[in-house]
């Protein structure tokens, strides 16, 4: 039996835990974890926002650690070795999704790291809120040496979210970018823009947040309350990522876009207000979806962060503070994201 922090109910606070983890089988890599990153999804889940949570939960799915101990049969990785797991732990590998390295889309339901159906012990799946955790090779990524551990850890979650639809899109030197909402999501999606090479506008509804939206790497800040700033950058944005977490009304950014271009959604996982068709009609424009990325794609940012030292913005706390840090996360009061050093869980 490992320590490990769960909330029993819906009501609950997280609490200390024990739990099992399965034996090694050939495949697999036991991981003795460092540090776990803490996502709104989180939250969500212990408080069953989304009426899918399996009680007792064990929340976490931004992972980093040492390499503890391997299976026969692997081969990518050795004792030793930094790494992270993020929000898949299995697939089917058998669908069309998962031949095409989507194992989030994975049709016959993707394992979460986290509240879903263990195959191997049955019940579900536990996450990182713990000492260690056991995983097929196939779903374990490399974590480049070069990048702070503990920064790195919401990459496997906020970064991927925001990476995969400015990869999926192809933004490239020149692009004008957008990103909606600055938060955990927001900064991640400035970061990798301005990388890219774009042109990187930050769009908030609060002046205050100008400062910090330059500092990691926006442009320009477009303040989306000003009728007339949001005028004068009317039908000029190639790419707009859209991190807003809740239902709004779409219309106003949707006169941002050139023609042909696409907007993408990765916060707001509930009903929007209404949409004018014409908003769209009148240029061709697209409104898209996306959901993190697959394990190819996952490892493809982390190598690219590694390469332009790309990590997030992050307030270290331990385990015992987690109930205080989710009071503050609810309000927003982090810049950008918690990352619990799992090192206190001992304590």
């Amino acid at each position: 039996m490992i320590k490990a922090y769960a909330a029993e109910t819906g009501e609950a606070d997280l609490v200390p835990f024990k739990l099992k983890r399965r034996d090694v089988r050939p495949t697999d890599i036991k991981i003795e974890i460092m540090y776990c990153g803490v996502c709104h999804s989180d939250l969500h889940q212990v408080r069953n926002d989304w009426k899918s949570s399996k009680y007792p939960v064990v929340p976490g799915h931004e992972i980093i650690g040492k390499v503890t101990a391997i299976g026969g049969e692997v081969q990518k990785y050795k004792v030793g070795d930094l790494v992270g797991v993020g929000c898949l732990v299995d697939s089917c590998h058998e669908c069309s999704a998962c031949d095409d390295d989507m194992e989030q889309f994975c049709e016959n339901g993707a394992t979460w790291t986290y509240n879903s159906p263990d195959k191997h012990l049955g019940g579900h799946t536990f996450g990182g809120y713990s000492e260690s955790v056991v995983v097929d090779e196939q779903f374990v990524l490399r974590i480049p040496e070069n990048l702070s551990p503990e920064a790195a850890a919401p990459l496997l979650c906020a970064g991927i979210t925001s990476w995969s639809p400015l990869a999926h899109w192809n933004i490239k030197k020149g692009d004008k970018v957008g990103i909606i909402g600055l938060g955990g999501l927001g900064h991640m999606g400035i970061k990798f823009a301005h990388a890219m090479g774009a042109e990187v506008v930050m769009i908030t509804t609060s002046e205050g947040k100008s400062k910090d939206a330059k500092r990691l790497g926006a442009d320009i800040v477009l303040i989306s309350k000003d009728s007339s700033q949001m005028k004068e950058h009317r039908g000029s944005f190639d790419f707009l990522l859209n991190t807003i977490p809740v239902g709004h009304d779409l219309n106003p950014y949707t006169a941002l876009l050139k023609r042909n271009a696409t907007m993408v959604l990765v916060g707001a996982v509930e009903p929007l207000k209404a949409l004018h068709g014409g908003s769209l009609i009148g240029g061709r424009k697209r409104i898209a979806g996306s959901l993190i990325g697959g394990i190819k794609e996952t490892q493809e940012m982390l190598d690219f962060c590694g390469e332009h030292d790309v990590v997030s913005d992050i307030e270290l706390i331990d385990i015992q503070y987690i109930n205080t840090a989710y009071d503050r996360l609810q309000k927003s009061d982090v810049k950008y994201r918690f990352v619990i050093d799992m090192k206190s869980i001992k304590s």
